[in-house]
């Protein structure tokens, strides 16, 4: 079954980067893609807060999402927005990503768990818990590639979120993200092997990339990583679209030679000495 990933700059305008995600689904069906993925923030990549607050939205009133929504529909393709920046309850905002199938409806949302504080050595300073609101849950959604665990950015390095999506038979793994560059070029490529090869899953990795409107700079390196650790596609910096195969018989292969999920126990309390 082959996938497509679309690595894309978003920006500031909405309008604008529906109308980038709408040619990617339209392309990504053209070349015989089942599912298409998308980046974090695929909608709205703005870290001036009043300025995005002018054009934040409800669910129910994204241009993004539904922009999105009609063109899976239109083209009879299954898309996993990575994720969208939408006001919720008491005026906090979610990181949420959207599974939507070819009908155009919502089959699965997941609010990103972990969130991002962190003061880096460049002098950039993230603090995503100022503006957002954690998820308060796991979830996995069967697709017709296979059973999907979602997952956002940050959440990478937080392994036992994705031994609980495998744990709950997910043979696929999602990481939507816009990495910094600083943090993409030492980590990236290895946490999400590492999540392939303790998952014994596919890891399907769409990135944000460039230098965006907002001033911003992210890693890039969309990737596929199959559940021996094998990198199968990797992007590089280029925005575009990026196509990869994905074999479920390479889970069952895997797994099989050696069964980590088999041999999983209870960690039992630790005990100080």
């Amino acid at each position: 079954m082959k996938i497509a990933l679309a690595q894309i700059t978003s920006g500031i305008d909405p309008a604008a980067n529906a109308e980038t995600l709408v040619a990617a689904v339209a392309e990504a069906a053209r070349g015989g893609a089942t599912m298409l993925f998308t980046p974090e923030m695929s909608g709205l990549l703005d870290r001036d807060r009043a300025r995005a607050a002018q054009v934040l939205r409800s669910e129910a009133e994204d241009v993004v999402l539904a922009a999105v929504r009609a063109a899976a529909a239109e083209h009879g393709i299954w898309v996993h927005i990575g994720s969208l920046a939408v006001l919720g309850e008491g005026g906090r905002l979610a990181n949420r990503a959207f599974v939507i199938d070819d009908h155009g409806e919502i089959r699965a949302r997941y609010d990103k768990l972990h969130l991002f504080d962190v003061d880096l050595p460049t002098g950039e300073s993230w603090r995503e818990s100022a503006s957002y609101a954690p998820g308060d849950g796991a979830v996995v959604v069967q697709t017709p590639i296979g059973a999907l665990g979602l997952s956002i950015c940050y959440d990478l390095r937080f392994a036992d979120l994705y031994r609980a999506l495998s744990n709950a038979g997910a043979t696929l793994l999602a990481v939507p993200a816009a990495f910094t560059r600083p943090t993409g070029a030492a980590h990236w490529h290895i946490l999400l092997r590492a999540r392939a090869i303790e998952a014994g899953a596919y890891v399907i990795a769409a990135a944000q990339t460039g230098v965006h409107a907002d001033g911003r700079a992210t890693y890039g390196h969309s990737l596929v990583i199959d559940p021996w650790g094998e990198i199968i596609l990797d992007m590089g910096e280029a925005a575009g679209l990026g196509f990869a195969e994905i074999d479920p018989a390479r889970v069952v292969d895997v797994r099989a030679r050696i069964p980590v999920l088999a041999h999983r126990r209870a960690i039992p309390e630790v005990e100080s000495a």
